[in-house]
């Protein structure tokens, strides 16, 4: 009976969900442009290129803790997020809608960056602090409403766990991958997660709205902010 008034987490969920689609392609247009511009020839192009550094943030380019992760050190490296990406954003743009996850990410991004500062000079670069902060808050989400959701496939916790240790030995060993983000991303995705409101279950309160709004202000900003001194650098 306790299993048939959960809800199937499953149920009308996008297999190609929309912001998750075009940050997958945003990440696939920017290497493009790394390649382009020689950016991974040496550590001074990829630091002048937007890559997390120190020295530099430490100087007031603050939009580096968001554009670095944009950039990625490899090919490999690129397509390991890419594929944890799209599952991870399949499964919490299903789970908090589209504006909700796209707080979730960036807070993810900002917070794994900030631990990355702590942990490393740099230059670092990747999405996977944000990504990272995707799966702390399906952790959050999962074991929070673990009495109210029924996930049917339960594989796709292998596949997220074998990226999990990949990304880890790849942050042991990359000059330009480092496991602070990871940490930071994780932290911060779960501390976000549990604050958000879980769409799949029911539709959000008002007041909630009203929060999500503020939120999303502040995220358009800082976007903003990160995308002129990206490109005016």
């Amino acid at each position: 009976m306790l299993l048939s008034r959960r809800v199937d987490f499953e149920r009308r969920m996008r297999r190609l969900p929309r912001v998750t689609a075009g940050l997958i392609a945003l990440l696939l247009f920017v290497y493009s442009v790394e390649i382009a511009f020689d950016a991974l020839d040496t550590d001074h192009a990829i630091i002048a290129f937007g890559a997390l550094f120190r020295p530099a943030v430490a100087a007031g380019e603050y939009w580096r803790l968001l554009s670095a992760t944009f950039l990625h050190g490899s090919f490999d490296h690129l397509v390991g997020n890419a594929v944890a990406l799209f599952i991870l954003g399949m499964l919490c743009e299903h789970a908090f809608g589209r504006r909700q996850f796209v707080v979730l990410y960036v807070a993810s991004a900002v917070g794994g960056s900030l631990l990355s500062l702590l942990w490393s000079p740099g230059p670092s670069v990747g999405a996977s602090g944000a990504i990272f902060g995707l799966q702390g808050a399906a952790i959050a989400l999962f074991r929070g409403q673990r009495d109210r959701l029924l996930v049917r496939d339960r594989r796709i916790g292998v596949v997220l766990l074998v990226w999990a240790i990949y990304t880890v030995l790849g942050g042991l060993t990359s000059a330009y991958i480092d496991n602070g983000a990871h940490i930071g991303g994780l932290a911060t995705g779960w501390l976000v997660g549990r604050r958000l409101h879980p769409v799949v279950l029911e539709p959000m309160p008002l007041e909630r709205e009203r929060v999500l709004r503020r939120w999303l202000w502040i995220v358009w900003i800082v976007l903003a902010y990160t995308a002129v001194g990206w490109l005016v650098r």
